[in-house]
């Protein structure tokens, strides 16, 4: 027996060492990898700087989503899933950038055409997409051609392609212009069938973002409310088109017995049809393409460039020089409470960036840049007491609304000297709504039931716990003060009476161009509209922008500087791929939703949030 423990013992031991050298050597292996990496990295900081030859053809390859400012990754953790295979970013792309380089370009005597690749560019907002629009329009004033050439063109990528000079199609593709929707998934069946109980807590009529939770299918009122903002954001997009392409709006196919006719007269070919009805203006192979470049556009002396290392050869370094500033404070994505990571908003945070300018005398006016479906109501009214802070100052604060500022997002937006908007951008949603998940009957059908003893009625108040009808009554209580204070604010800065601002809110959302019918924004134009507005209202003439960002610290730098060196020298090409139709995009879809709920933070649980603002 003792020689049978000992065998057992000696086994143990054995395996044990297996795993503590396979844990050492992987550790090592991996800790080589991370040095060959950064030594690479460093190295490659060496390297000459890009030269822009004369001659050259500007390939600007827009890969990804269009946003205001990126979403923060960890450097580190970024370059590790890189290595080991298991990267699944989504590349994102600054509209900044976009329009500085066609700015730039337009004057470059350099650069004598603009090639565009929007193959792997999912969107961004239609006022995004208009704005580079406008740039592309000024880029070709000079003279200079722009040509772009896909495989396949989705709604938002014909956007851009239309704006150019000549656009090319693959024989085998397609052009899909489908118009824009709002189509949900509604949960009351599934949430009876699991016996979950939600409860709902609401004012506004139009507030529908908690439909999905209480019904199976769209309300009348939202089916009404939303179908006026799609119509403006669709007849904007058919019209910017049209301009664009020189045809009419009825070349725009909104019936299926219509596109079925046309396509039976092609006998089926999409890239036919799309010719014929003057989408694009000639069918190439890749190889043709290519051949169609070189003999028609590069000849012997040109050279290409792409749109990364343009930026690098011309974008000056952020030298913060004194002298008068208009600052920049951006605000996209969803409002949390507390603290967030750059490309999203945190209440603290983001009041913490705008107390940044408010407290820099060289910063005479703020632009704060709002793209944003809102949320924590706390944080909304934590960002908004500073920007109240920024007018006690004396200093102007100037918005400017990006493809989306609604509920939350046009809470801070209120209390500003002047709201600029787009046409197209989604405003609006003033309501206000609570919502309480309880699982009592869900657990009963494992046996699981809650009980105990407390002080007073409140104590124990638990999702495993059934909700007391008075508890409700306290919530929706709150949550009618919270509407209250909604529509009372946006009188108060508005203009208007309480009785004007609900007539219009009701959580109804609205188009940058109804909301200035109705008085919810000042005025229609770009980004550079409000920060010229922002230095008009600081009496300046002769002044540098200058974007507030979070500081790091000089460690952070480092790695930053020295994982980002890695990811523009080494790191693999994303290309992402559109097939919206897989199984595999709409188990995204819920759990893209899913997260957006299970993040959401406000410490009395109330939100201020445009969920119908998400666009199909």
């Amino acid at each position: 027996m003792k020689r049978n423990n000992n065998w057992i013992k000696d086994l143990l031991k054995a395996c044990w060492g297996v795993l503590s050298f396979t844990r050492t050597a992987t550790l090592n292996l991996l800790f080589l990898i991370l040095t060959i990496f950064i030594l690479m990295a460093i190295l490659a900081g060496g390297e000459p700087p890009v030269v822009v030859e004369n001659d050259s053809i500007l390939k600007m390859n827009l890969s990804g989503e269009i946003v205001e400012e990126k979403t923060f990754v960890d450097p580190y953790s970024e370059f590790m899933a890189d290595a080991l295979g298991d990267s699944d970013s989504s590349p994102e792309i600054l509209l900044t950038d976009i329009l500085a380089t066609l700015k730039d370009a337009a004057a470059d005597s350099r650069i004598k055409a603009l090639i565009i690749d929007v193959q792997n560019l999912r969107g961004g907002g239609l006022s995004k997409l208009q704005e580079v629009g406008q740039a592309l329009d000024k880029f070709k004033q000079t003279g200079k051609p722009v040509l772009v050439y896909g495989d396949y063109f989705s709604q938002s990528q014909y956007y851009i392609a239309a704006h150019a000079d000549e656009v090319i199609l693959h024989p085998m593709g397609a052009v899909a212009i489908d118009g824009f929707g709002r189509y949900r998934m509604y949960l009351k069946s599934a949430l009876a069938k699991l016996k979950v109980n939600t409860h709902i807590f609401r004012v506004g009529t139009y507030k529908s973002a908690v439909e999905p939770f209480l019904r199976d299918d769209m309300s009348e009122p939202a089916k009404i409310a939303n179908q006026q903002w799609l119509n403006d954001l669709w007849s904007d997009y058919k019209t910017d088109v049209s301009k664009a392409r020189g045809f009419d709006l009825t070349n725009f196919d909104e019936q299926l017995d219509d596109l079925l006719a046309k396509l039976k007269d092609v006998n089926g070919d999409l890239a036919q049809f799309a010719l014929n009805n003057s989408w694009v203006d000639k069918l190439m192979t890749h190889q043709e393409f290519d051949l169609y470049i070189d003999e028609q556009w590069l000849g012997q002396k040109s050279k290409t460039i792409t749109l990364s290392d343009y930026l690098a050869a011309t974008k000056q370094p952020a030298l913060d020089l004194s002298g008068d500033k208009v600052g920049i404070v951006i605000a996209k994505g969803t409002i949390y409470n507390g603290s967030r990571t750059p490309g999203e908003i945190g209440g603290d945070s983001t009041a913490k960036l705008l107390k940044q300018a408010r407290e820099d005398d060289e910063i005479k006016a703020i632009v704060l840049r709002v793209d944003s479906p809102g949320g924590s109501a706390f944080a909304s009214e934590v960002i908004r007491n500073e920007i109240e802070a920024i007018r006690q100052s004396g200093k102007p604060i100037i918005v400017s609304m990006s493809s989306m500022a609604a509920s939350g997002g046009y809470w801070i937006s209120a209390s500003t000297d002047e709201i600029w908007a787009s046409p197209t951008t989604i405003t609006g949603s003033i309501g206000i709504f609570g919502m309480l998940t309880t699982f009592e009957d869900s657990l009963a059908e494992f046996g699981i039931k809650t009980d105990g003893v407390g002080t007073t009625e409140m104590a124990g108040f638990s999702v495993t716990r059934s909700l007391n009808p008075v508890m409700g009554e306290v919530i929706q209580t709150s949550v009618e003060h919270g509407y209250d204070q909604f529509i009372g604010l946006v009188a108060k800065e508005r203009d208007m009476t309480k009785a004007e601002v609900d007539s219009i809110a009701q959580g109804r959302v609205w188009s940058g161009k109804k909301a200035l019918e109705l008085g919810l924004v000042d005025k229609l134009g770009s980004y550079q509209d409000a920060i010229d507005s922002a230095a008009t209202h600081a009496d300046l003439t002769d002044y540098q922008v200058k974007v507030i960002k979070k500081k790091l610290s000089p460690y952070e730098a480092f790695m930053n500087d020295l994982f980002t060196s890695y990811a523009v020298n080494y790191a693999p090409k994303v290309t992402t791929t559109h097939n919206s139709s897989s199984m595999m995009s709409v188990i995204n879809r819920i759990m893209k939703e899913t997260q957006t709920w299970t993040e959401l933070n406000d410490p009395v649980g109330m939100y201020l949030y445009c969920y119908e603002c998400d666009v199909n």
